[in-house]
């Protein structure tokens, strides 16, 4: 009986995730479901038993996954960035087919990245591994078809990804510390009464664009992404800030002012009170603070690697009865060259 139910299971999450996948490509959903049984039984016959509803499952929820996690840059602060995904290969990419000197990365700090210089000159990139923490699931939740549950993990995990691929990107545009092809400026406004902090003025902003004109960087295409402080500071004295904040929560956008498209963006880089930008993951300190920066969407990029999913089945966990589920994913933004950005990090003045 338990056999029987088992094939009446798979037989009916091959029909439902067929149907929904020739939905999603303009054809019937009688054929798709017909199709993936089709499928199923002509690669079960070759495959060792169990393995075929393992193999549908991971194709499965890893295609949606990544369509999740694709979603997730779209219309964010680095919808725009060229994406090189397509010359990424084995989640490796070579930077002199992205348009780089390889020279810049003798200034870039953010990484340790595994570097590979070749006979001519390239240099190769590893792509930075994302790993999600294991997430639980009984073997009944995983064999019912539940496609609520389905939609939960994988939100979940994809949101745990773009988060930490945001927070690695945003680190990476800013740079280190100043120098004449990477200005980090600081705040000049108020100082807050609680925390000591220069708030951020319309005036710092004018300064951002000064600096990005004196490096010669065209006027289109400039992004500012500003931290939340700096967001409520503009809010207390811009009233052309104020009527137009109107932010897409699900983007981060906020408008258009001083030629920056305008992002606002939780998890930007912490600085020092030096003007030196803290190691990624690092805490605040007593005078440190997140930094707004901008830059010129040409001069960086983005890649996409693989994506794939890990879980072991409840069969080897006899004590809880339960599969377990996690996925890794490849991907990485980084400067072209490190002379078209400006960082604004928050001043400090002791309170008495």
């Amino acid at each position: 009986m338990n056999r029987i139910l088992m094939m009446f299971a798979a037989l009916l999450f091959n029909a439902i995730a067929g149907a929904t996948l020739a939905q999603t490509v303009g054809l019937s959903p009688v054929t798709g479901a017909l199709g993936m049984n089709v499928l199923a039984a002509v690669i079960g016959q070759a495959a060792p038993a169990g393995s075929l509803r393992e193999g549908v499952y991971t194709e499965i929820w890893t295609g949606e996954l990544v369509k999740s996690l694709r979603t997730g840059l779209e219309g964010s602060w680095l919808d725009g960035v060229p994406d090189q995904s397509s010359i990424a290969n084995n989640d490796v990419i070579h930077l002199v087919e992205v348009g780089v000197d390889p020279d810049v990365l003798v200034n870039n700090t953010t990484y340790p990245i595994p570097l590979q210089a070749l006979e001519d000159k390239d240099i190769a990139v590893k792509l930075d591994k994302f790993q999600t923490k294991v997430t639980p699931i009984t073997d009944d939740e995983l064999y019912a078809i539940s496609y609520d549950k389905m939609a939960r993990v994988k939100e979940s995990h994809s949101n745990a990804l773009n988060d930490a691929k945001f927070t690695k990107a945003a680190h990476a545009l800013c740079a280190k510390n100043k120098t004449a092809k990477t200005p980090v400026l600081t705040t000049t406004g108020e100082r807050d009464a609680e925390t000591g902090r220069l708030r951020l003025t319309p005036n710092d902003l004018v300064e951002m664009k000064r600096a990005l004109d004196k490096m010669k960087v065209p006027s289109e295409n400039r992004r500012l992404v500003l931290c939340p402080d700096h967001v409520n500071d503009l809010l207390l004295v811009s009233q052309n800030f104020r009527e137009q904040y109107n932010i897409d929560r699900n983007t981060g956008k906020v408008g258009k002012l001083y030629g920056f498209d305008i992002f606002e963006y939780a998890n930007t880089p912490l600085y020092t009170t030096a003007g030196v930008k803290k190691e990624l993951g690092s805490t605040a300190a007593k005078g440190e603070f997140q930094c707004s920066f901008a830059f010129y969407t040409p001069r960086v990029f983005k890649a996409t690697g693989s994506t794939k999913m890990y879980y072991s089945e409840a069969s080897t966990d006899p004590e809880y009865q339960r599969n377990k589920i996690n996925f890794r994913h490849y991907f990485i933004c980084m400067p072209k060259k490190a002379d078209a950005g400006v960082v604004m990090a928050s001043g400090y003045k002791e309170i008495p």
